[in-house]
C-alpha cells in the first residue's frame, strides 16, 4: 500500500531523527555535569588547600607573636585577615569566571544542537518533498490506462471469414485491408491526440 510505505517511511525519518537528537542532548547533558562535577571538585580541593595553608600560617604567625606584645599580635591578625579576605575574593573572581564559561560553553552547545534539529527539520522536509515528489513522477509515468479494442467489428469479421472460407483467404483480403486501414486511422489518431 503506497500510503502505509510513505507513512513508514516517514515515520522511519522522523524516529532517526528523533533519536540522533536526544543523543545529542544526552551527550551534551553528560559533559556539562561531568564540566561541573569537575569544577566544583577542583574548588573544592582549591578552597581546602588555601584553608590549610591559611591555618597553618596563622599558627606559625601565632607562634612567632608569643613573645612580642599585644598589639603587634593585633596588627598581624588584622593583615592575616585582610589577606584571607582577599583570597576569598580572589576566589570567588575565579569561581564566577568557571561558571560564566561554562555559561557560554552551554550556550554553544545548546546552539550546536539548535543548529543541528534545524538541519534534522530541513532534511526530514526536503525528503518528505522529494519523496512525494518521485511517488508523483512514477504514478504519473506508469498510470493504468483504460484500453478498448480497436476495430473490433472488423476483427471479429475477419475471424469469422477465415473460419467459414479455410484455406481461401483470399476471400478475405477486402475486410483484412479495411481492418489494416483501421488499426492504422486508430494509430495516427492516437498520435495526434497523444493518449
Amino acid at each position: 500500500d503506497e500510503e502505509a510505505l510513505r507513512k513508514k517511511i516517514t515515520d522511519e525519518l522522523y524516529k532517526g531523527l528523533e533519536q540522533d537528537r536526544a543523543k545529542a542532548e544526552q551527550e551534551l547533558q553528560a559533559w556539562l555535569e561531568a564540566e561541573k562535577a569537575r569544577a566544583t571538585s577542583q574548588a573544592q580541593a582549591e578552597a581546602h588547600s588555601q584553608v590549610q595553608d591559611e591555618v597553618s600560617r596563622i599558627l606559625t604567625v601565632e607562634r612567632s607573636v608569643a613573645h612580642e606584645s599585644i598589639q603587634q599580635a593585633v596588627i598581624r591578625e588584622r593583615i592575616a585577615t585582610e589577606d584571607q579576605r582577599l583570597r576569598a575574593q580572589l576566589f570567588a573572581k575565579q569561581l564566577e569566571a568557571r561558571e560564566a564559561d561554562l555559561k557560554k560553553q552551554d550556550a554553544f552547545y545548546r546552539e550546536q544542537v539548535a543548529r543541528l534539529e534545524e538541519r534534522s527539520a530541513q532534511f526530514y522536509k526536503v525528503t518528505t518533498e522529494n519523496y512525494h515528489k518521485a511517488a508523483d513522477q512514477v504514478n504519473a509515468k506508469f498510470r493504468r490506462y483504460e484500453l478498448y479494442p480497436v476495430c473490433a467489428d472488423l476483427q471479429g469479421q475477419i475471424l469469422a471469414c477465415y473460419k467459414d472460407n479455410v484455406g481461401k483467404t483470399l476471400h478475405c483480403s477486402n475486410i483484412a485491408a479495411q481492418y489494416l486501414q483501421c488499426v492504422n486511422d486508430a494509430k495516427q489518431n492516437k498520435l495526434r491526440t497523444g493518449g
